[in-house]
């Protein structure tokens, strides 16, 4: 069979199946809003180094680094509010609704960074309405990412969820790494006096024209939840939510190693390079470029892998590397000084982060029944994101700023092991997840075929 043959087979079996169909629309749909909202989320960190001296132009590299990061870290501190909000929107109006309403929000933050005055211009109010801007990006991304790792998983089939949960990250991944080619294109035809007057602020308006596209597609995919259980009395509460203790524990305790690693191999590694390592900004943007494309790839493999091993196997492999490798990884990143060695240690990471990333909205997902899944997923998530991984960078540059850089090495080892303890104590969500199982997950620990 040629290759032809085979794409109009492939076309015909889609056509043939309207639920196929509807699956893949959803799940483009669900992507294409992902890929924007971090991509948006991410041209914050990559164009920092330049405006940073734009709205706190007091201090040194390090300080004005210090003070930008400090802004990033409290656009996280706003998605415990957007897991919780638009987690009962998702529970009780709908995914959809949920998922159109954040890519608004977040394009919203972007358009407000691209058209603001610099300190400059109107003082200490430049800082206060960059901080309102990524509070508004910081609540859009709370609810994207719960919402989003419901949505995927409900519209999934069995045997697959691990491929199809896969593209959450994907997609993720895609929107820095288009985030960090666009920083990169314009390093090689702005010049960095140009790149720190106005340059920066390009990203951000093709961010915000980027959701027109996404609300066109959101709005053609079709609704998983259930209309029974988004009329429950429970149904996106608290209350409900609070049923569910062990679940709630084990998705905070997953999200803070994940997140905190997540981000350390990606977003802070772009600062750790240029800061600690001395290569210069140019070439680790390259050589992150290099590593993300890796990784990206890396996502549906890993998704496919997880299908085969199990969620629970995935954690376990993720969070056992990452607690025995880290320290030796980061310690060589701090000392290097040729790109390649750096790209090879980069993805050395990134490759044991690829056993957590295609999982990590399934394994919140399947702990928690519909009513209250958007919730379950969104509000610990981002509980734990914010604290750990939103903290990343500025606790990273400040362990510098004291001297102690190498404390934050063993600190993200230390939450890889709390992961891996949560991994040990799940059930196999395979035999007690709501999703393909009984839904015992508060009755069974550390079950595993």
């Amino acid at each position: 069979m040629t290759r032809l043959q085979a794409a109009a087979s492939v076309d015909e079996q889609v056509r043939s199946d309207p639920a196929q169909t509807t699956r893949i629309r959803g799940l483009i749909g669900a992507c294409a809003g992902n890929l924007v909202e971090w991509f948006d989320f991410f041209v914050y960190a990559y164009t920092a180094i330049y405006f940073a001296s734009a709205f706190f132009p007091s201090g040194d590299q390090t300080s004005q680094l210090l003070a930008t990061a400090g802004v990033f870290a409290v656009g996280f501190f706003m998605r415990p509010l957007g897991g919780w909000l638009f987690g009962w929107i998702a529970d009780t109006r709908g995914r959809k609704v949920s998922m159109i309403i954040s890519v608004l929000m977040m394009s919203g933050g972007s358009l407000l960074i691209a058209i603001l005055p610099t300190y400059d211009k109107i003082g200490a109010l430049a800082p206060m309405l960059l901080v309102a801007a990524r509070l508004m990006q910081g609540l859009s991304v709370g609810a994207e990412y719960g919402t989003g790792a419901t949505y995927i998983s409900e519209v999934a089939t069995a045997g697959r969820r691990g491929f199809f949960g896969s593209f959450q990250y994907f997609t993720i991944i895609s929107g820095q790494l288009l985030a960090l080619l666009t920083v990169t294109a314009l390093q090689y035809t702005l010049s960095p006096e140009d790149l720190k007057a106005w340059g920066w602020r390009i990203p951000f308006f093709i961010g915000a024209l980027s959701a027109i596209v996404v609300v066109y597609l959101r709005r053609a995919m079709t609704e998983t939840a259930n209309k029974a259980d988004m009329h429950r009395k429970d149904a996106g509460s608290i209350k409900g939510l609070a049923r569910h203790k062990r679940a709630v524990l084990l998705v905070m305790a997953f999200t803070a190693g994940g997140s905190l690693y997540f981000y350390t191999f990606t977003t802070y590694m772009q600062k750790f390079l240029v800061v600690s390592a001395g290569m210069k900004p140019e070439v680790v943007s390259f050589t992150m470029t290099a590593s993300l494309v890796c990784f990206m790839l890396f996502q549906p493999l890993f998704g496919l892998l997880a299908d085969r091993l199990g969620v629970k196997n995935h954690m376990k492999l993720f969070a056992g590397l990452a607690t025995l490798l880290v320290v030796p990884i980061l310690y060589a990143l701090q000392s290097v000084s040729s790109p390649i060695v750096a790209f090879g240690l980069i993805v050395s990471g990134l490759a044991i982060a690829s056993f957590y990333t295609p999982v990590s909205g399934l394994v919140k997902a399947d702990m928690f029944p519909p009513a209250v899944r958007a919730l379950g997923v969104g509000l610990p998530y981002a509980i734990a994101n914010a604290s750990f991984g939103g903290t990343a960078e500025y606790t990273a540059l400040w362990l510098r700023s004291a001297g102690i850089e190498q404390v934050f090495f063993f600190y993200v080892a230390a939450l890889a092991g709390i992961a891996f303890i949560a991994a040990i104590l799940m059930p196999d969500l395979r035999d007690h997840g709501y999703l393909d199982g009984d839904g015992a997950i508060e009755e069974n620990v550390g079950f595993s075929r």
